[in-house]
């Protein structure tokens, strides 16, 4: 396993992930509630957080618009905006029986902690696992464990939209929710090849 070129990755299938139907925003107190059960007894849950992007110097991150957990058949997307919705990804993200793994997830946890005061427990950065199997001094971002551990190629479309704007339109959704889902897919990708 070696880490591809971006022309390498280019030439990739593009990685689909979930449909829409999969993936439920959390925004009151009902669907906090759901997204609880749905996730509390999991093992393991891919994770990451979107936020505004930042476009002037000197510009202070307002931190995390939106908190994505997913499984390999659900995701649950919780905007920050929501109290509700933020009471529920913190039982989530500070149970210390779920396994959290994600990509560079340092950065999204001093986020969660200085911004939402969401102290995240039991994390698994995958960028430092596939940085140490394949012998790299960089980490490896989720675009190219995709296509080094599932072959196929994440779509970074939405990417820098403005996750501080509400409501998410679909490709927001989509493209947020494959970010935890492509998490969770790699870390089974990598058992499966020990």
């Amino acid at each position: 396993m070696e880490r591809p070129s971006k022309e390498q990755i280019s030439q990739l299938p593009l990685y689909v992930g979930l449909d829409l139907i999969d993936i439920s925003l959390v925004e009151n107190e009902q669907e906090a509630a759901l997204a609880i059960r749905a996730l509390e007894n999991e093992p393991c849950l891919g994770y990451d957080t979107e936020s505004k992007p930042i476009f002037q110097k000197g510009e202070i991150s307002p931190g995390p618009s939106l908190i994505q957990l997913a499984t390999q058949t659900k995701a649950f997307l919780f905007p920050t905006r929501f109290p509700a919705a933020v009471a529920a990804a913190k039982a989530l993200l500070t149970n210390p029986n779920i396994q959290k793994v994600g990509f560079g997830i340092k950065d999204d946890n001093r986020e969660l902690r200085s911004k939402l005061d969401i102290d995240i427990v039991n994390t698994h950065d995958l960028s430092m696992t596939l940085k140490h199997l394949v012998g790299e001094k960089n980490s490896i971002g989720a675009r190219a464990a995709v296509a080094m551990v599932l072959g196929k190629r994440l779509g970074k479309g939405a990417q820098k939209s403005n996750w501080g704007a509400y409501p998410l339109r679909a490709n927001q959704i989509q493209y947020a929710a494959n970010d935890a889902h492509a998490a969770i897919c790699v870390k089974k990708g990598i058992e499966q090849k020990e």
